[in-house]
């Protein structure tokens, strides 16, 4: 643990008496050192636009190629030609949501489900203005997972997408993706699959998972603001991109709007070094960077269960105090280390500041999950408070986290809040 907190710096940073506890995570992790470095030696040594015959430029391409091929290694896809860079994966959606428009007709049908981010809900709603037809797939409030029989119902013979998420940034539910891949298909439908919150906590193979669209964000695993989405060729091929004229035709370059962030995906490369050396780490057998990041992300998966039964053990041992979603210990398969909660006299709003001046970081509100937090009757209360632990937190931190809500003072008062996803 003390090596790998090592990669990052601001986990040393002295904020008073003791450094903060990040378990802000699933709105954006602290960044590793490999990336950070990766981003100054680009603006140093590389720092150029696209397409150019000179050194600077060559050298950019070199690093976005790579990038690419890295990201390609990570996501498990085919070619780094099915690698999509942008802004953010709420843009990257919205960006192929209305490609996808285009090839819709009045009275096709797109399924999205109440456990989602709306950026994976906002995009597809959109296609309303165009005559489609939004179906709603819920969720099972009890434990607050997807209802894989809403599912179905909610898929027909006109069904042209399905909208699911991997892992709920919400509560921290990992969904069957597989299952719901089998249902679309059986009705000829594509899906698209969010993988923001999964992302930094286990490994992602869009073959074996044999969706259409994955899309993720680099700075919810170790990177900078970067989004990158994954799309079979085919479809990319043949979808119409909205793009400037002397853009390239085909993927990637077709959904790669304008001048890209150079130094944010040379940035990316830097975090996906940092992940393939620690799968290098955990298995010395593992020859390729396909391997190394497989075994890193698999360690990171094993490991993080533990996190998840303290932060359930700990907190349910708090009175008043009501976690929402998977607290079955022999279920933790099903979920990532996020544990959303309400306290009985307290809003989520006040449990926040009370903790940001204990030196711990967490979320409050809904965390652009409005579905959730509408289909459980929260948002109007303020939501949740989010504890969010990645890899490079410690146990120890969980008990600083329990010990800290065991001395806050009670009192009711309302609030509410709209905070980052």
């Amino acid at each position: 643990m003390d090596e790998i907190r090592s990669h990052f710096p601001s986990l040393s940073c002295i904020e008073g008496v003791r450094p903060p506890v990040f378990f802000d995570n699933p709105g954006g992790t602290q960044v590793v050192r490999e990336a950070v470095d990766a981003v100054d030696d680009y603006y140093l040594r590389h720092n150029a636009n696209h397409g150019g015959v000179f050194a600077t430029s060559v050298r950019s391409d070199a690093i976005l190629h790579e990038a690419h091929a890295a990201m390609c290694d990570f996501l498990g896809a085919a070619s780094p030609d099915e690698i999509v860079f942008g802004p953010n994966m709420t843009s990257l959606v919205f960006n192929v949501s209305r490609a996808i428009g285009r090839t819709l007709r009045a009275g096709d049908e797109i399924v999205v489900t109440r456990l989602d981010h709306d950026a994976n809900i906002a995009p597809w709603l959109a296609l309303q203005d165009c005559g489609i037809r939004i179906r709603w797939a819920d969720i099972h409030p009890e434990d607050c997972s997807l209802d894989m029989e809403s599912l179905e119902r909610a898929i027909t013979d006109r069904t042209r997408l399905v909208a699911l998420g991997l892992a709920s940034n919400a509560v921290g539910t990992v969904s069957d993706v597989k299952s719901a891949v089998k249902l679309a298909r059986a009705a000829g439908a594509i899906v698209h699959v969010d993988a923001v919150h999964y992302a930094p906590h286990g490994p992602i193979d869009v073959q074996d998972l044999g969706c259409d669209l994955l899309s993720c964000s680099v700075y919810k695993f170790f990177g900078p603001h970067v989004g990158a989405m994954y799309g079979r060729y085919d479809l990319l091929d043949d979808l119409p991109a909205y793009k400037v004229r002397p853009a390239g035709d085909r993927p990637p370059h077709k959904f790669e709007t304008g001048t890209q962030n150079h130094e944010g995906i040379a940035g990316t490369l830097g975090a996906l070094r940092y992940l393939e050396g620690l799968g290098r780490a955990v298995d010395a057998r593992a020859a390729s960077r396909r391997e190394r990041l497989r075994a890193a992300m698999s360690a990171i998966r094993t490991h993080e269960q533990g996190l998840s039964r303290a932060l359930i053990e700990k907190l349910s041992g708090i009175d008043g105090l009501r976690i929402w979603g998977i607290t079955d210990l022999g279920q933790l398969d099903r979920r990532v280390p996020t544990v959303s909660f309400t306290m009985d006299g307290m809003s989520p709003r006040e449990i926040a500041e009370y903790l940001a001046r204990e030196g711990i970081y967490v979320w409050d509100g809904n965390y652009y999950a409005l579905a959730v937090m509408e289909r459980l009757g929260l948002q109007e209360s303020g939501g949740m408070v989010r504890v969010g632990a990645v890899h490079y937190n410690k146990v120890d931190e969980v008990e600083r986290l329990v010990e800290a809500l065991g001395r806050m003072p009670k009192r009711s008062r309302s609030a509410s809040s709209f905070t980052a996803g």
